[in-house]
């Protein structure tokens, strides 16, 4: 069988997404409860109604780098997101914590997860960024039921196209 070096290289970004989400759900947890939610987004349709929606809340929040990060969205092969629910993991809050400690320990536990799962990327060679503005607008458009949520987007291309980003100009 002979394989084209592009197809390759796009199996190749799904194999590293799934190899994404085995590392994430293995991740250590608070207390071992899960409460993390992934999916993966790998069509051009999907990633442009994604990129759409970071448009209209660049609008919406009057910021620009929704409008860049959909720019990378656009220009991405496949979109990890990583979301949690906020759960009662089983722990009392101390008295001196402002916030209530399954929050927080919910929260930890998406950080620890996105952490493992960009490791696996990194490990892979696989260019990826953690983007908050994706993962507002999977929120937002109903992709992923979680409290909290953060894309990943990933590309293997010969530059790192996260790396160099330009911000657009302003709209006005």
């Amino acid at each position: 069988m002979v394989v084209e070096g592009s197809q390759a290289i796009k199996d190749g970004v799904m194999l590293t997404a799934k190899l994404m989400v085995v590392a994430a759900k293995t991740a250590p947890k608070a207390k071992g409860v899960d409460n993390i939610v992934i999916k993966i987004l790998d069509s051009k349709e999907e990633l442009e109604v994604l990129a759409k929606k970071m448009e209209e809340l660049a609008q919406v929040y009057g910021e620009d780098r929704w409008r860049r990060d959909a720019d990378n969205v656009r220009r991405s092969d496949v979109v990890v997101l990583i979301g949690c629910k906020v759960i009662d993991i089983g722990v009392e809050t101390p008295r001196i914590w402002r916030l209530d400690a399954n929050t927080v320990l919910s929260i930890v536990n998406l950080g620890i997860a996105i952490g493992s799962a960009v490791k696996t990327a990194s490990i892979l060679n696989v260019d990826n960024r953690i983007m908050f503005t994706v993962g507002v607008a999977a929120q937002e458009l109903g992709i992923i039921d979680a409290d909290y949520v953060l894309g990943i987007p990933l590309s293997a291309t010969s530059k790192n196209i996260y790396f160099d980003r330009v911000w657009p100009k302003p709209s006005r």
